[in-house]
């Protein structure tokens, strides 16, 4: 049996705490949490002991966290302004790297740091938790249906995905303040756009609609987003696709919209998010996650399909039920296979490259005011 990777997590914040040292806890069998940086911890044993109750190497810099010989894998989980340097650093001293969306300022940036992970035959992982959302997972199946079937909803045409809020007040982190890669769109936009690539690939024009909506804080960090992805027709679709991305922080619903999809022949819509997020924030037995349990979205949540009959007029409304449990320990799972198997990313960095251009692009279109093309690959 392979030897588990010995993993130092940067960043013991809300995303290392939350979405990295559970799974690499859990995962024992692949992983060995090593250590974490926390140049300056406010417990002793650090924040990881305090919650989790594991003893962990605590390293005071990075600088020493790449010069420890032990460490094979680095995580990012540190603010988006840093992802870069931290990547790039880790990579040249000849680690594994796993970092958070998202994973560069600019695309440039993110081709770069692909060339040095090639060339040094490393695995550059970007952390897209949310291709694994029970939520997620459930449209996939719907969309992966025939058009013979009975719940088919068609060929698309129409794509609409949402992560609102309802906020009045600024947050108080750094995620207020203008920095490189800062606002909603890189940090809301890079899970919606990815899910849409998933799904439907490289758009052909992008229009962006990028805004701070609340008058709050930096006029620079903006809190709204709009974006809209054109995909044209070609040989395989017959009608053209919109996809519609969309995050409001004024959003004043009780539940949230979620998903709404348009097809030829019927319609899905789906409100409430995936209940992870909300599970591994108050999770302190990492093994839980391993728990049947875990991951699975209420009934209330499910979504809802209806289909157009056999008379062309009449509809059948049903449930659609996200009945695979949401499952991020699948990502790690295939870190560790691509890190000691050589097996394919799930998430390619390509992929994470895209999602950045095409924040850029949502950018350039937002500040001109017109819909820009897509340059092909």
């Amino acid at each position: 049996m392979p030897k588990p990777i010995a993993t130092c997590v940067l960043g013991v914040g809300l995303s290392g705490l939350t979405f990295h040292v559970p799974f690499l806890l859990a995962l024992s069998d692949l992983f060995t949490l090593q250590s974490v940086l926390e140049r300056n911890p406010t417990q002793e044993g650090g924040s990881v002991k305090q919650r989790f109750g594991a003893s962990v190497k605590i390293h005071r810099s990075f600088e020493a966290v790449i010069a420890d010989p032990e460490i094979e894998l680095i995580v990012i989980g540190t603010p988006n302004e840093t992802h870069y340097d931290f990547a790039k650093a880790a990579l040249l001293a000849g680690k594994h790297v796993l970092v958070d969306k998202p994973v560069t300022p600019t695309s440039v940036q993110a081709r770069e740091l692909y060339d040095i992970a090639r060339s040094k035959n490393l695995v550059l992982y970007a952390y897209q938790n949310r291709r694994w959302d029970s939520d997620f997972l459930a449209l996939r199946k719907l969309l992966a249906l025939p058009e013979t079937s009975a719940q088919s909803i068609g060929t698309i045409i129409e794509f609409e995905s949402h992560f609102d809020r309802y906020r009045t007040v600024l947050k108080g982190t750094w995620k207020d303040e203008a920095r490189p890669a800062a606002g909603l769109t890189y940090d809301l936009g890079a899970h919606l756009i990815d899910q849409a690539l998933a799904l439907f690939g490289r758009p052909d024009k992008i229009t962006g609609f990028i805004q701070n909506l609340r008058g709050l804080g930096n006029p620079a960090v903006d809190d709204w987003f709009t974006i809209h992805l054109h995909y044209l027709t070609n040989s395989a679709r017959p009608y053209p696709l919109t996809a519609i991305l969309r995050a409001n922080i004024l959003s004043a619903r009780s539940s949230q919209l979620r998903y709404l999809v348009r097809g030829t022949r019927g319609s899905y819509i789906k409100y409430g998010v995936d209940v992870q997020e909300d599970q591994l924030k108050v999770i302190h037995a990492p093994g839980a996650i391993l728990e049947s349990h875990y991951g699975k979205e209420p009934d209330s949540l499910w979504g809802t399909v209806e289909n157009l009959q056999g008379d062309g007029a009449s509809f059948n409304r049903a449930t659609w039920p996200s009945e695979d449990a949401g499952c991020y320990t699948d990502l790690f799972r295939n870190l560790a296979a691509a890190i000691r198997e050589g097996t394919d990313l799930l998430v390619p960095w390509k992929d994470a490259q895209t999602v950045i251009e095409l924040i850029e692009l949502a950018q350039k279109s937002a500040n001109e005011g017109k819909t820009v093309d897509v340059p092909p690959v």
